[in-house]
């Protein structure tokens, strides 16, 4: 009899920076607190957790229509038909998204990552998924070549308005190390200059259970709050040092832009 497989959903804990280089130079860094959740194991962990809930209520919870088209359609269909729409053929591989869970109800997720696997387990496209706080969200899909490649590193053409102090005429490059023990993100928002700002999120892994969940709400009880609170105090950080806000555009057309990987940029 062949031994259950470990969970792969999973607690990472560490640090958001972002560092802005032109025209003003400003850090800043938070603690913060994201879960990976394979989505084939939702049911399985709300059986498993008395503290994490999908679809419904608890200290930490999980809805699906905060991600995506905003309703409660299934998201493994709605990342296949995107994945379709790249011209990648789902083969029901793994599709595990880490993402900020929702605290006593409430979330505020900037960007959330979709790690679209093949049924050889072979990483084969990465969804990026943007909101801003205009409640607004858009998306980036972007084929994986080479899924040996480490980190992996992927690119794009800014379509989406985010920061009020960030034109649009910019190019994100992404450098990802998909969750193991450690996970890692890195994003460079650069113009025809270089880069004017980075940013970043690296954390380590911890089980997903009750235990470490009170660990964590222990550490980040009001997450969603401390992260708009956080958003909108830089912002005022900002304004103080000079920066003005750029017209808001309207969001894109379509809700995901489909990218070529950074090595092709």
């Amino acid at each position: 009899m062949t031994a259950a497989a470990a969970p792969v959903s999973a607690i990472y804990t560490g640090s958001v920076v972002h560092t802005r280089l032109r025209p003003v130079r400003h850090r800043l860094r938070y603690r913060m607190l994201f879960l990976l959740l394979d989505l084939d194991e939702l049911p399985a962990l709300e059986q498993r957790l008395r503290l994490f809930s999908s679809g419904s209520f608890n200290l930490f919870s999980f809805r699906a229509r905060d991600h995506l088209d905003g309703t409660d359609t299934d998201l493994r269909v709605q990342v296949e038909r995107a994945l379709r729409d790249a011209d990648i053929i789902p083969d029901g591989g793994a599709i595990r998204l880490l993402c900020m869970p929702r605290i006593l109800g409430g979330a505020f997720n900037p960007l959330s990552i979709f790690f679209c696997h093949g049924a050889d387990g072979a990483l084969r496209a990465v969804l990026y998924e943007v909101n801003n706080t205009f409640r607004q969200r858009h998306s980036y899909l972007l084929p994986v070549i080479d899924p040996d490649e480490m980190p992996l590193r992927q690119a794009c053409a800014k379509r989406f308005h985010v920061s009020p102090f960030m034109d649009m005429d910019l190019r994100y490059r992404f450098r990802l190390v998909p969750p193991g023990a450690k996970a890692a993100v890195a994003i460079d928002v650069r113009d025809e200059d270089g880069t004017i700002m980075s940013a970043g999120f690296a954390g380590r892994r911890s089980a997903l259970t009750d235990a470490n969940l009170w660990r964590a709400f222990l550490r980040h009880p009001f997450l969603a709050v401390r992260v708009l609170g956080g958003i909108h105090w830089e912002a005022l950080k900002l304004w103080r040092k000079g920066l003005r806000l750029r017209p808001r555009p309207a969001p894109p057309a379509t809700a995901i832009s489909i990218g070529p990987r950074a090595g092709s940029a």
